[in-house]
């Protein structure tokens, strides 16, 4: 998760120089406002993320149910704004540099938050077979 996050920061900072961009057309210029802003809402939930699973530390029973439900509702929520992040730049009239460069990076960061999320999944799907006992990942 810690990855995807740094991906999310380093997107996120990439995405915002775009706005300095000399020529960039109106259009274009607030589908990457609205993505800086959906890739910051991104990175404040998966470092949320971050900080749950260290807290959970050897949690058992319904204290690491309920953090365990806080990281994969903030990481599943990232990869939400991830993908929202594109959704300006849909449409032919946005093709171009900014939407391609855009497109590249984030759905780079979008594969990096999807197998973050399958992997916490899977260890709080082994973490309840195991009845509840701590599991390695």
């Amino acid at each position: 998760m810690s990855v995807s996050l740094a991906k999310a920061q380093s997107a996120a900072e990439f995405v915002s120089k775009l706005t300095k961009v000399r020529g960039i057309r109106r259009r274009e210029y607030e589908a990457v406002r609205d993505c800086v802003e959906n890739m910051g809402d991104s990175i404040d939930r998966l470092s949320r993320s971050v900080r749950e699973m260290g807290r959970m530390g050897r949690a058992g029973g319904q204290d690491f149910t309920w953090h365990m439900s806080n990281v994969q509702t903030w990481v599943s929520a990232a990869l939400t704004d991830e993908s929202t992040c594109l959704d300006g730049f849909a449409g032919r009239a946005m093709d171009g540099n900014v939407k391609a460069a855009i497109k590249r990076r984030v759905n780079h960061v979008a594969q990096v938050t999807s197998n973050a999320l399958a992997l916490v999944n899977r260890f709080a799907s082994r973490h309840r077979a195991s009845g509840g006992t701590t599991v390695e990942p």
